[in-house]
């Protein structure tokens, strides 16, 4: 708990003193409502950034824009793969990073390193984050695989050293100790940033399967690498689904090592035990696109709205999208990565800028895609990608 107290008061921060109770009561206002379409014709300088975003009333842009004081906040991002899912994630967080800038003149200094070899060991997480450390960054975003009290210790030294950190898309659900006793909940970081993998990944894929099946049929599965905790946690929530239905059985699983390759592999082989399958369940999306090639190299039959093989994956991608267009994945669990992005950037201008004490926990949003609202979930995606954040 004192670690929130001592961020709030540090030197760096001394701007947001500036801000009256009032202002700091619309503030948040607005920066939850991610600055949304303008809903005046005002200049940067009177009410509206560059990009067309509401900044508030000129009242208010002028006292967060004095709380900013011209300051350039330097960032580390440190995903644990370079992958489609977390470029998605980053670009989101860059258009928030430039509406900021338009609105209010906070300047940013952004730099990204993910694990190059193994990722899912995140023993490459811990470099990164100690060279963050060490190159005095204000902040960092960090979704590592590495054991959770090693990022802990990592987190609390560098905190004495006037760096925060803000998880994202993370698993601390396995290892946060109950918060009756300590608000923070043992964490040394300011946020928590994702989404519950337990009910809002696994779970909800098991749902969907179960009620297009009718809650009876066999599934394979495509699991992510053995001791991964996000494996753990998806499987746990996969399994408690299924587990409603006693005309569900989960007949074989395979290690897709999260990667769409290793996927194709190990839904290949499952099929050739199991032909009779009517659903893949693919821990994500990238191993569920794998599935979904060994079902045409199989032979086999996508589901078409009344039979064939059911496919599932959890991330939402552009890429799972068009597959879904395609007929050739019947699903996936959006994880939001563009919320995502865009909540990681509002938290940490709310704390590190406006001095607000954050919530611990944010949970973000997800919604199971299929054709029938591939449009506007795809479309949000892409609106995003197109957007002039770049850093």
């Amino acid at each position: 708990m004192s670690h929130h107290i001592e961020t709030d008061t540090r030197g760096r921060r001394g701007a947001s003193a500036r801000l009256s109770g009032a202002v700091l009561v619309s503030t948040l206002a607005l920066v939850l409502a991610g600055c949304t379409t303008a809903t005046s014709t005002t200049t940067a300088n009177g009410g509206s950034g560059g990009s067309g975003v509401d900044c508030g009333s000129e009242e208010t842009q002028a006292a967060i824009t004095a709380a900013v004081d011209g300051r350039t906040i330097k960032i580390g991002y440190t995903p644990p793969i370079l992958s489609e899912f977390y470029t998605q994630v980053e670009k989101a967080a860059h258009n928030r990073m430039q509406e900021l800038q338009d609105c209010y003149g906070v300047s940013w200094e952004w730099s990204r390193q993910g694990a190059l070899n193994d990722a899912h060991s995140g023993v490459e997480a811990v470099g990164i984050v100690e060279n963050f450390i060490s190159n005095g960054f204000d902040a960092v975003f960090v979704c590592s695989a590495a054991p959770h009290s090693t990022m802990q210790e990592i987190y609390e030294q560098g905190s004495e050293a006037g760096v925060d950190f803000y998880q994202f898309n993370s698993t601390e659900e396995l290892d946060n100790p109950s918060q009756a006793d300590d608000p923070t909940g043992g964490l040394f970081t300011i946020s928590n940033i994702g989404y519950d993998d337990r009910w809002q990944s696994g779970y909800v894929a098991g749902q969907y399967i179960a009620d297009l099946l009718g809650g009876e049929g066999q599934i394979i599965q495509i699991l992510g690498p053995s001791g991964s905790n996000w494996t753990k946690l998806r499987q746990q929530g996969f399994e408690a689904a299924i587990g409603e239905f006693p005309g569900l059985t989960i007949v074989g699983s395979a290690d897709g090592g999260y990667v769409r390759d290793k996927g194709l592999t190990a839904a290949q082989d499952l099929l050739t035990k199991f032909p009779e399958v009517d659903a893949i369940y693919g821990e994500n999306e990238d191993m569920a696109l794998g599935a979904s090639q060994a079902i045409d190299l199989a032979g086999l039959k996508h589901w078409d709205g009344t039979d064939g093989i059911i496919t599932i994956g959890a991330d939402g991608l552009i890429s799972g999208m068009d597959s879904i267009r395609e007929g050739k994945l019947t699903a996936t669990v959006d994880v939001n990565s563009i919320e995502m992005g865009t909540t990681m950037i509002n938290t940490l201008f709310e704390h590190e800028v406006l001095g607000m004490a954050v919530s611990q926990f944010i949970r973000i949003p997800t919604v199971v895609v299929d054709e029938s609202n591939v449009d506007w979930a795809q479309g949000r995606i892409a609106d995003a990608l197109a957007g002039n954040g770049s850093y």
